[in-house]
């Protein structure tokens, strides 16, 4: 038997760069033995208090409803529902374009399953110290000067990858190998270069 991989990835569904994470990392489940735990993380708790420039701050604002949708959700409906739904926002946010947020929770609710009447809990603010604790456990792995996505592999965590457009087939595979060979690695921190280019869906 082959051994399997623990993964974990988070996400802010609002965030086009871990939208195009989420589908590469997608494409290595198809390849690689791992088995992936889809959590929640906050770039809006991240953010607060921070100054922003102002598009970016209208962003993460915004991204407080979102993200206490999903956070309802998997209280009452279990971890389960958190993929499926996620996948239901971020296709509506990102490849679709789409900024109207009462519409894209209503219609991802009802494509998921969910009851509708979860889509009043986007202005419950009772959600926001949960939101704060998962993000300070994200925080807690990588650092607060990183946002979304974060991986961790069998408990070694790091930001992104950051890629566009999300490779597939054995390309994908190969980019996780080489993502787990170095975060992996002891003392590495960090490779980075500018992008050059924006989230190509």
């Amino acid at each position: 038997m082959t051994e399997r991989t623990r993964v974990e990835f988070w996400f802010d569904p609002v965030c086009p760069w871990a939208w195009m994470t989420s589908r590469w990392l997608m494409e290595v489940e198809a390849l690689r033995p791992i088995d992936v735990t889809w959590t929640q993380m906050s770039l809006s708790a991240l953010n607060e208090g921070r100054d922003l420039p102002p598009d970016y701050r209208e962003l993460v604002d915004r991204a407080w409803r979102p993200a206490r949708v999903v956070a309802a959700a998997t209280a009452g409906h279990g971890q389960g529902v958190v993929k499926p739904l996620y996948d239901a926002l971020g296709t509506r946010f990102h490849p679709g374009g789409r900024t109207d947020l009462d519409a894209v929770i209503a219609e991802a609710l009802a494509e998921v399953g969910l009851p509708a009447a979860l889509a009043a809990e986007a202005d419950n603010t009772a959600w926001d110290d949960g939101l704060r604790a998962a993000q300070a456990r994200v925080v807690g792995l990588v650092g607060d000067d990183v946002g979304t996505p974060v991986i961790s592999v069998d408990g070694v965590a790091f930001f992104g990858p950051v890629v566009t457009p999300a490779p597939m087939g054995e390309a994908a595979a190969r980019l996780f190998d080489g993502c787990v060979l170095v975060a992996g690695t002891p003392g590495f921190f960090e490779l980075k270069r500018s992008r050059s280019a924006g989230p190509q869906f």
